[in-house]
């Protein structure tokens, strides 16, 4: 082999070599665009899961605010709701008349202790509902008979059979009442 060959030779060898490197130099550079690239969408996609937790949380946060306030506010229903037929039965207890000096002094006694009875109860939120006289309301009244009577429009509350409460803004129970036809 002559000299010009041999030079011919390794310049061909040379000229490869760097070919070979480059090739491997654009290939290392695309691997590593995409590996770029592909960990810039991981970035964005735990960024989005992010915020959506965050904004789970938050929500969770105010739910949970809103009920455990609910819970506060209406604490007292169960309660209240054991108590109105002793209400009930203290009411219908007064409506007894009597003579007696002995036994009106006990009826005052009571009565003094269903009207603290009633306050403790208006303390807490509990309020009756006024229906005698005033029109049907289907929110808060249920009308138990129907009547008619000469005089009176229709669908006016002629008679309370048993009284109803509310608790705050909420019916604890609502009215029974006699409706005019």
């Amino acid at each position: 082999m002559s000299k010009k060959e041999k030079d011919v030779k390794e310049t061909v060898e040379k000229e490869t070599e760097e070919i070979k490197e480059e090739t491997k130099e654009t290939v290392e550079k695309d691997e590593k665009d995409l590996l770029i690239e592909s960990l810039q969408e991981e970035v964005s996609k735990l960024k989005n899961d992010f915020a959506r937790a965050y904004a789970d949380t938050e929500n969770l946060k105010k739910r949970l605010t809103k009920e455990a306030d609910n819970a506060k506010k209406y604490r007292f229903k169960d309660s209240a709701l054991e108590l109105l037929p002793i209400v009930d039965n203290m009411a219908m207890a007064l409506k007894v008349q009597t003579e007696d000096e002995t036994l009106l002094n006990y009826v005052k006694g009571f009565e003094m202790i269903y009207n603290q009875f009633l306050s403790v109860l208006d303390k807490e939120g509990v309020k009756e509902i006024e229906a005698e006289g005033k029109p049907f309301d289907h929110n808060t009244m249920q009308a138990l008979m129907q009547e008619k009577q000469e005089g009176t429009e229709s669908g006016i509350v002629l008679e309370v059979l048993q009284k109803g409460y509310m608790l705050k803004d909420r019916i604890l129970r609502p009215a029974l009442v006699k409706v005019s036809e």
